[in-house]
This record gives C-alpha cells, sequence and structure tokens, in this order.
C-alpha cells in the first residue's frame, strides 16, 4: 500500500474481533505492529479510536494507513472448493436445528471448525454446503475444538452473525458440556476458577494456569454419575470459553478427559472399553437469545464413541440441566 485506504469489511468476513481480522487479511503485520498503530490513532473503525479486541462487523469502515511490506487484503478463498462431496453430505447430515436465522450442527468428533497448518477438511470450507437456497453464505460465531463434538452455531446471514456474536461476547448464552473423566473429583460439584495462559506454536497450541499473565477462566462442575472411582460423568458450564479451557480444568481436578493425552497423558486412558482413545467431551446443549424473538434451545445426541462408553460404565439417565439452580449465563 502507498496510503491511506478505507477498508470495509465484507459480508463474508463476518462478525469478529479488529485484530483476528487484521491478521487474516494482513499477515505480514505483527500484533505489536498493529498495538502501535492503534494506540497512535492511525487505525481507526468508522472514524473513531479502537483497540485490537473491539468487536467489528460487516459494513463498517476500517481506516488503513501505509503498511510497508505488508500484503493487503486478499480475497477469500472460495469455500468448499477442496471439499469433498462425503465432508458435504456428512454436514448436512448433522444439522439438528435450523430457521431464518440460525443453523445448529452436531460436529463430530475429528472435524476441525477452521482450517490451519496441515488442516484443509473443516466446517468453514463446508459452508456453502449449508446455504439452503439462501443468498448469503452461512457464518461461524464460535468454536469447537476439532477432537470435541456436539453443538455448533452458525449464523445463516451477516445480521445474524452480529447478533449471536454480542451473544457470545456479553454472555447471554448457556453451554454445557458433557465429559468422561478418568477417576472421581473430591468434591462432587464445584467451581474451578483458574486463570489460563497459551503455550506452543501452530499445531502444539497448549495452556497452562497462570495467575500472573492468564487470563481468567472460570468452570462449573458436577458429577452426574460414576463408576468407583474409576471413571465419572461429569456436567460443566463454562463462563468463560478460553482454548482448551474444559479440558484444562479437568486435568487440573486431578481428573483429566478420557482421552486426553495432551492434558492428562497416559493418566487419561483406561484398559478396556470401545474408544477409550478418543476424547470424550460433547457440547450437549445451547441457549442462546434468537433475533427474532425468545430463546434458542438445542441439545446434540452423543457420538458413537461416547454412547459406547456409557453404556460400558452403565451410566443412564440424562442430565437436562445440572446447574438449574445456578444463575449463570456462559
Amino acid at each position: 500500500m502507498t496510503g491511506v485506504e478505507t477498508v470495509t469489511v465484507r459480508p463474508e468476513d463476518g462478525a469478529g474481533r479488529l485484530d483476528r481480522w487484521f491478521k487474516r487479511h494482513y499477515p505480514g503485520l505483527s500484533h505489536g505492529r498493529l498495538e502501535k498503530l492503534l494506540r497512535t490513532g492511525q487505525i481507526r473503525v468508522d472514524g473513531k479510536r479502537a483497540k485490537a479486541g473491539d468487536p467489528i462487523a460487516p459494513g463498517q469502515a476500517i481506516r488503513v494507513p501505509p503498511l510497508p511490506d505488508t500484503p493487503g487484503p486478499a480475497p477469500r478463498p472460495i469455500a468448499g472448493a477442496r471439499a469433498r462431496p462425503q465432508d458435504l453430505a456428512l454436514l448436512r447430515d448433522a444439522v439438528i436445528y435450523r430457521d431464518d436465522w440460525a443453523i445448529v450442527v452436531n460436529k463430530p468428533p475429528d472435524l476441525a471448525v477452521q482450517g490451519g497448518t496441515n488442516t484443509e477438511r473443516h466446517v468453514d470450507a463446508l459452508l456453502d454446503g449449508l446455504r439452503f437456497d439462501s443468498a448469503e453464505r452461512p457464518r461461524l460465531v464460535h468454536r469447537l475444538d476439532k477432537d470435541t463434538s456436539g453443538v455448533l452455531l452458525i449464523a445463516r446471514n451477516a445480521a445474524a452473525a452480529s447478533f449471536f456474536t454480542r451473544g457470545f461476547r456479553d454472555k447471554t448464552t448457556r453451554k454445557i458440556y458433557w465429559a468422561v473423566v478418568v477417576g472421581l473429583p473430591e468434591l462432587r460439584q464445584g467451581r474451578i476458577d483458574l486463570a489460563l495462559a497459551k503455550s506452543g506454536g501452530a499445531g502444539r497450541e497448549r495452556v497452562h494456569a497462570d495467575d500472573a499473565e492468564g487470563k481468567a477462566a472460570v468452570t462449573y462442575y458436577r458429577v452426574v454419575d460414576h463408576a468407583g472411582d474409576k471413571a465419572s460423568w461429569l456436567a460443566l458450564l463454562p463462563v468463560t470459553g478460553r482454548t482448551h479451557q474444559l479440558r484444562a480444568h479437568c486435568a487440573v481436578l486431578g481428573t483429566p478427559s478420557l482421552g486426553d493425552g495432551k492434558y492428562g497423558g497416559s493418566g487419561a486412558q483406561l484398559a478396556g472399553g470401545a474408544g477409550v482413545q478418543r476424547l470424550h467431551l460433547h457440547a450437549r446443549s445451547l441457549e442462546i437469545p434468537l433475533p427474532s424473538g425468545g430463546t434458542l434451545r438445542v441439545t446434540a445426541p452423543l457420538p458413537p464413541h461416547m454412547r459406547r462408553t456409557w453404556a460400558f460404565f452403565g451410566f443412564e439417565g440424562d442430565a437436562p440441566d445440572p446447574f438449574a439452580e445456578l444463575d449463570v449465563v456462559a
């Protein structure tokens, strides 16, 4: 770029954070340089000073100063260009709710939500397959780990994406996860308040407890059932949404998620039982306000490997909302 430009956030960009927009469109711009440009007012949003973590939405105008040796906005890759027909069919079959604003997918385990290093098979590349005759391409509004299954909310248009993104940001949602963990927590229910910081590079990212540099991370948990002290079925309600938060917090309890070698090592394995080498963490339910009014409430069935584990340990019944007495949204 040779001069100041005003770049309009495109509909296909969806809603998100300002720093992530720059990372996607100006990959050569370091975070430190971005922060300096923001502090000095050289980057503005709709004519106003902004911060790296500020939310942006389609239609907003971003003032971009000259950025020597930094690539400009690149055209967004054609989503689905490498999508295999069987993957498109898998995602469509996983749809458990659809209206004019939202699509909810029961994401299979081992399917990434977004692309990355050596990751070409992901939900974002398949979203054209969920248009359902809509003129707009659907948009992601939150994420799940690749190995985590369950409820994944997708907005059907830019207006819905902005609305749902605000819901996650303003904590007007309620998310409940189910997990099988190795062992039995000392306390059958409680609140984990442990700040987490990231470490590791691309493809090796993990989090660790760090009160000084970490970001606040809070999770409520409850033991729904257990097989002696061998394994437990936990319900988890995250108040914050940090990377790998639930996996790290389960490990802190001394009961890592079954199959979670990253945070539990060999202690996350059990002898016998089908599918115990796979992560047992499932986004079971979501409640979130709808743009049209009312509340979307959706529940995702367990994936096959977790159903087998439920049968193996004799876990029975349901846990619609084990935290009903808590006035907590996440």
